[in-house]
């Protein structure tokens, strides 16, 4: 991570605004640039948009291969797909994990959201954001996994680095894995660590490319 990019998320995750209030956005030109950055993280016409979504996936496959674990990244499937849109919308798993539950292979799909989504007036509640999505993902590919002898694992995350605990339970699982595996004192916590860390590097890098044109 540059010096940039560490002060950048210091004051992303300590909401210190970034941001002049009501500036448009450089990339969209639609929206407006919320001081804290919330829309610079989710703005969808950045041709990098899906940079803190691959980063993490990259990661997290680069885990499972240190841990030993038999794993595939962007594996095609045939049946991973929105159940409203059909076949035209099929999509490969992120992670697709070889007999990892009862001999069934494992589709490991990620998503990243802003914990701030979703909060009108009602209180802030830490993590909602990562559950619904969580939710969603599973409403929407479940199913469609059991039918066709796979287990599906959503890994759900904020980008303030909550993680909803289907992501917990699998990362701790591998964990323990790498500590059968690869006894070493590096080994121990690398896990989280290293996945926490790539959340908080995509989202800087994110922040990073739409700054206004001022020192950091």
């Amino acid at each position: 991570m540059s010096p940039v990019e560490y002060r950048t998320i210091l004051k992303y995750r300590l909401m210190i605004p970034l941001f002049p209030v009501d500036e448009v956005c450089p990339v969209c030109n639609k929206a407006c640039l919320d001081s804290f950055g919330e829309h610079a993280v989710h703005c969808k016409e950045l041709p990098g948009f899906k940079y803190r979504h691959d980063l993490v996936r990259d990661v997290l496959f680069d885990i499972f291969r240190c841990a030993g674990i038999s794993a595939k990244k962007e594996a095609p499937v045939n049946f991973l797909t929105d159940p409203l849109e059909g076949r035209s919308t099929l999509r490969p798993a992120d992670i697709l994990i070889f007999g990892w539950v009862g001999g069934k292979h494992a589709c490991v799909d990620l998503t990243g959201v802003s914990p701030l989504v979703g909060l009108g007036s009602s209180a802030f509640t830490v993590g909602q954001a990562a559950l619904k999505a969580a939710s969603g993902k599973v409403i929407k590919h479940e199913k469609a996994c059991l039918d066709n002898q796979h287990v599906f694992i959503p890994f759900a995350f904020d980008t303030f680095g909550f993680l909803a605990p289907e992501a917990v339970d699998l990362l701790s699982r591998v964990q323990r894995v790498m500590r059968s595996n690869v006894m070493t004192l590096k080994s121990m916590d690398v896990v989280f660590k290293r996945l926490s860390f790539a959340i908080q590097k995509g989202v800087a890098a994110q922040l990073v490319a739409r700054l206004p044109t001022i020192s950091m």
